[in-house]
């Protein structure tokens, strides 16, 4: 799982959304600092004018399109530019996750733009190595597991929206996604500490290839009763005898 973009070899308030790396350094996120250079702020504010500004408004300031984007901060501008639910096709609705529309370069710019604007969580530090992994797990439990599934593959929520599969999230998006609290997930920027988080980047990371201690995984789609399976499999195997017989009953003799 990669970290931040800087490194070399896990919203704005509209939307919802939330890795095992190869290595130490590949895993740990970092800060950047954005938000200090002017240069890079102001090559911002021409992008964010030439693509944000019909949504969100002229300085971020909002319309009946998007919502203001001041004291929305680093982590949520980061969240939302590189899973690339912004900008939005439309309007309405929960922005999915897809290919980033900016590069690496332009997202740093637009999130020192927005930073600039005040306010706002910034972009954290995370070190999912650094976290526990069976205390990862328990708090995974505790607070996400009933939105984001068992298994982090996702699940359905009220109104129509959905707490989105955590399979491409990195560690750095999973974290600024605790501390900004997107769409209908309540922020944990004050109640999880940084170990905590780094344990849980690192459950989640874990999920994708979790340690399997026998038996059939199901797919790792998460808690899946014995007995609903083997239900499954036996009306399945009924209707098939039905059939059979039906047919062979139905032929001449």
């Amino acid at each position: 799982m990669t970290g931040r973009r800087h490194l070399p070899p896990v919203l704005a308030a509209t939307a919802l959304s939330i890795v095992l790396g190869v290595g130490h350094q590949a895993l740990a996120s970092t800060p950047s600092g954005v938000g200090s250079d002017p240069q890079q702020i102001e090559a911002g504010a021409t992008l964010f004018e030439q693509g944000c500004a019909t949504c969100h408004g002229v300085g971020g300031r909002g319309t009946a399109l998007g919502p203001v984007l001041t004291g929305v901060g680093a982590a949520a501008a980061d969240f939302m530019l590189t899973t690339g639910r912004m900008p939005m096709s439309e309007s309405s609705g929960q922005p999915p996750r897809k290919q980033p529309a900016y590069s690496p370069e332009e997202i740093d710019a637009l999130v020192a733009y927005v930073a600039s604007l005040g306010g706002g969580p910034g972009i954290p530090t995370v070190d999912p190595q650094r976290g526990d992994l069976p205390q990862g797990g328990e708090l995974y439990r505790l607070n996400c597991a009933a939105c984001h599934n068992a298994a982090g593959a996702g699940g359905a929520l009220s109104s129509g929206a959905h707490a989105p599969a955590l399979g491409r999230a990195t560690a750095l998006q999973i974290a600024e996604a605790i501390r900004v609290g997107p769409g209908q997930m309540p922020s944990f920027d004050e109640t999880l500490t940084e170990r905590d988080v780094n344990s849980i980047a690192r459950y989640v990371l874990y999920l994708r290839d979790p340690t399997d201690r026998g038996g059939f995984s199901l797919g790792h789609s998460g808690p899946v009763a014995e007995g609903f399976v083997a239900w499954i499999f036996g009306v399945g195997a009924l209707v098939l005898a039905i059939r059979w017989i039906t047919r062979t009953r139905g032929e001449p003799r």
